[in-house]
């Protein structure tokens, strides 16, 4: 599993409205309500029945994580209350009450994280996995790490004095220095000098050999400072690392959009600084010098009395020592398509597919694509794109299938946070090859996960659908559980074209057959499903609402969803992430259960289902899949899908297999208290883990025959079994 922050959600999610009276007894507060998600991810890393490398991995995403989440949501804050912005949460707080609050429980999940490194790093030396920093080494390895220290890292750092002759370097985002304060020995003047360290520079340095060794590069320039310093004493040193704000505004009226952003990617580097962390004992004076030459107002100073950077423990989590991590996994191919010889196209074309990742390969979606791009018959191919990754073999087919003769468009999103450059790029290989890229709207993201490849036939042209819930992003569809959607069905290829031209040329899809699209009527959408189960729950009719989300926060969503409780609805919801709601209040939500799982796998897929007036699970629910989150961004100022399961086979495979096996899960699973904590669910007598079961089980796209576990195990809804 490569090491990835769990991805943040980041956009603003207020209503318009200010919040009202009673509001912190109806709603959790959504930065609160992350925190307490990140905690649970920090909390896995004390998870004994983990392999040790893969607790470290968990340590190290709960950094990352809180890392993006101090240079996203807490640079808004501190933003807004710097200009004296009063917009209150859905909660009813200020930004200034707020940042109160989360600088308290930064506080302590940043001292958790403290507290479980030294435990980690003691099992770590146990298991023959040594940290070095501050340690004695025999003297082969210090004869091994000063040579490595002479030869790989003396030639590329720069000591810099601290002295009116010396302007202050500019420290970038998420750079760590070392400063030093020296005595000359010829005169005894104290002298403060600083090391940048080039973020090319590895965070840890393994000394070569069979034992695993590694010490952090700050550790490493303090042990050998003295050959910098010749004629100097070293008096003291201590590590520091900056965080800034990271959030890219872009104006509406912007003419050029692809040179707006390579100019917003440049002022990201260098924004205000938002988090200086230091270590404990830093020397006082250079505390001060840090602090006066890096302005830092409204930004926080986190004195640690362990490791600064905890998300560079990923370094330590590529040894390769598999005893210590999870066993290899390798998903299944899809059993539908090897039936059809490897044929993507004659395999929709029988009938609908549905591919969980990251159990069954993404590599279908590859191949998809890859058989489009070199098929004669296929003359159009429309896709989008959000996070495609580093080495994009989605982009590859794109690029042959253009060079091939074939028309192809790709809507490239230059606003997915992060992967900006990454796109920029993307896009400028695309057009170069002759695909017809578009941007989409300046003020929406683009953020459905459609492909759309027209084939001609015997009996004329068909369109053959992709719909996902996940990005076309290949290393993180290994690690994030997501679906993808086939279809031949022309009433998708109907609205899929329809959702094209509305992001390419701005034309509101009307009379759609099949997708709710955001920002159009997604929402509406939503309601009328919900406002149905609340007058079924009146007319005495089974009546429930089962939903997989990563975060709720919409206030409307919210509402609707305790107005439903209220009415005798039974409300089910599996949230990764941020919930805003509140669950299990007498005579408010009494009738929601909010749970979360965490375990080897990321859970990401959306899915919505209502009862619609029969006992669930039944054959009969209307059942979803979707792009958005409950979030006021995806279905206000995001271009989203949300996608009926009408094909019976697929939608038992979402309702009864993929959404049940969710709800029934236990060993990794945190049920929400009514005051947004959340506690570890007992496992019972039968302890059931969603994720061991899909990957033991076969395929949902198999033939429905005996595979190697001997046929999908039929699940009960039955509280903690299977």
């Amino acid at each position: 599993m490569t090491q990835h922050p769990i991805p943040l959600d980041t956009d603003d999610d207020l209503d318009p409205q200010a919040a009202s009276e009673g509001a912190a007894e109806r709603y959790i507060n959504r930065e609160l309500s992350w925190l307490e998600f990140n905690a649970r991810v920090l909390s896995e890393a004390e998870n004994l029945n983990y392999p040790l490398l893969e607790r470290l991995r968990f340590l190290s995403i709960s950094g990352s994580n809180l890392d993006e989440f101090m240079m996203i949501r807490v640079a808004g804050l501190v933003g807004q209350a710097q200009r004296g912005i009063e917009r209150l949460s859905i909660d009813g707080r200020s930004p200034s009450q707020q940042l109160a609050a989360i600088r308290d429980a930064v506080q302590d999940i940043n001292q958790k994280q403290q507290d479980i490194w030294r435990d980690l790093r003691t099992a770590l030396d146990e298991a023959g996995i040594s940290i070095a920093d501050d340690r004695r080494v025999s003297a082969v390895t210090y004869r091994t790490l000063k040579a490595y220290f002479l030869e790989e890292i003396a030639p590329v750092i720069t000591p810099q004095a601290l002295d009116p002759a010396h302007p202050f370097p500019f420290v970038s985002n998420e750079g760590i220095g070392v400063l030093f304060t020296l005595t000359r020995e010829s005169d005894g003047e104290q002298v403060v000098e600083m090391i940048l360290i080039p973020s090319g520079l590895p965070r840890f340095v393994r000394v070569p050999g069979e034992d695993a060794v590694y010490i952090s590069i700050e550790s490493l320039i303090a042990r050998f400072a003295k050959h910098l310093f010749p004629g100097f004493a070293i008096e003291g040193d201590g590590a520091f690392r900056v965080l800034r704000d990271s959030d890219i505004e872009i104006e509406e009226e912007a003419e050029d959009l692809v040179r707006t952003f390579r100019s917003a990617i440049q002022r990201r580097r260098r924004g205000q600084v938002i988090q200086l962390e230091i270590e404990e004992n830093f020397d006082p004076v250079a505390e001060e010098i840090l602090r006066e030459q890096l302005g830092i107002h409204g930004g926080t100073v986190v004195k640690t009395d362990g490791m600064i950077g905890i998300a560079g423990l990923a370094d330590i989590v590529a040894e390769d020592r598999p005893d210590l991590k999870f066993a290899n996994y390798s998903p299944r191919y899809p059993e539908r398509v090897r039936e059809h010889d490897g044929d993507c196209f004659s395999a929709i074309r029988e009938k609908d597919i549905v591919i969980h990742h990251p159990y069954e390969s993404f590599e279908v979606v590859v191949d998809f694509l890859r058989q489009a791009a070199v098929d004669p018959d296929v003359v159009a191919i429309k896709q989008t794109l959000y996070r495609a990754g580093n080495q994009s073999p989605v982009i590859a087919a794109l690029i042959a299938a253009a060079e091939d003769g074939k028309s192809v468009t790709a809507v490239v999103e230059l606003k997915a946070r992060f992967d900006e450059e990454q796109n920029l790029l993307w896009a400028s290989q695309l057009e170069r090859a002759g695909v017809q890229v578009i941007y989409g709207f300046v003020d929406w993201k683009t953020h459905a996960k459609v492909s759309m490849v027209v084939r001609r036939e015997e009996q004329g042209l068909r369109t053959y659908c992709h719909f996902g819930t996940g990005n076309y992003h290949p290393i993180n569809a290994k690690i994030y559980t997501d679906l993808s959607f086939f279809t031949a069905d022309p009433k998708f290829g109907r609205d899929a074209a329809k959702l094209f031209n509305f992001v390419t040329g701005y034309v509101e899809p009307r009379r759609l057959e099949t997708l709710a699209i955001s920002p159009i009527q997604l929402r509406e959408q939503l309601y009328t499903l919900i406002d149905k189960e609340i007058e079924n729950a009146g007319n005495g009719r089974p009546a429930a609402i089962w939903a997989k989300l990563n975060s709720l926060t919409d206030k409307g969503v919210i509402d609707r969803l305790y107005a439903a409780s209220q009415a005798g609805v039974e409300i089910q919801l599996v949230v990764r992430g941020i919930s805003c709601l509140r669950a299990g209040v007498e005579g408010l939500s009494q009738n929601i259960r909010v749970k979360s799982i965490i375990g080897r796998f990321l859970e990401h897929s959306r899915i919505w289902a209502f009862a619609a007036g029969y006992k669930m699970p039944s054959e009969r629910a209307k059942v979803f899949i979707s792009s958005a989150d409950a979030m006021s961004r995806n279905l206000n100022r995001r271009v989203e899908v949300m996608v009926p399961i009408r094909n019976r086979t697929v939608h038992d495979q979402v309702l009864g297999q993929v959404l049940l096996a969710n709800l029934l899960d236990s060993e990794q699973s945190w049920e929400q208290q009514p005051d947004g904590s959340y506690e570890r669910m007992e496992t019972g007598e039968k302890p059931f883990n969603c994720h061991r079961y899909f990957m033991t089980n076969p395929s949902l796209s198999g033939r429905g025959g005996s595979l190697e576990a001997g046929g999908v195990p039929k699940l009960a809804l039955r509280r903690g079994g299977a």
